[in-house]
């Protein structure tokens, strides 16, 4: 506990897996709700379409950037083992 409060063990990193799942989840409710519009009296093909591939390529940008964002974290914690290989010399 004494490690979250000094902000020595970040928690970001298990938000950021979270938010993940999150985008995901939102990626293919709003692919599905744009595959249903299609169906309507103003939809069409290419909506349908739409709807496709962001079912598709959604969950793909979602996992990019927060695979983005947790690079930033990994290399804060070798730099952090750096520093203490380097004081112990």
């Amino acid at each position: 506990m004494e490690d979250y409060l000094s902000f020595r063990k970040m928690i970001t990193p298990l938000i950021i897996q979270i938010l993940f799942w999150v985008g995901v989840a939102g990626s293919v409710i709003m692919g599905l709700v744009t595959i249903g519009s299609s169906f309507s009296r103003y939809g069409g093909g290419m909506q349908f379409l739409a709807g496709l591939l962001i079912i598709v390529i959604g969950p793909i940008v979602t996992r990019i950037y927060c695979e983005l964002l947790i690079l930033f974290f990994r290399m804060y914690d070798t730099l952090n083992d750096i520093k203490a290989s380097l004081s112990k010399k």
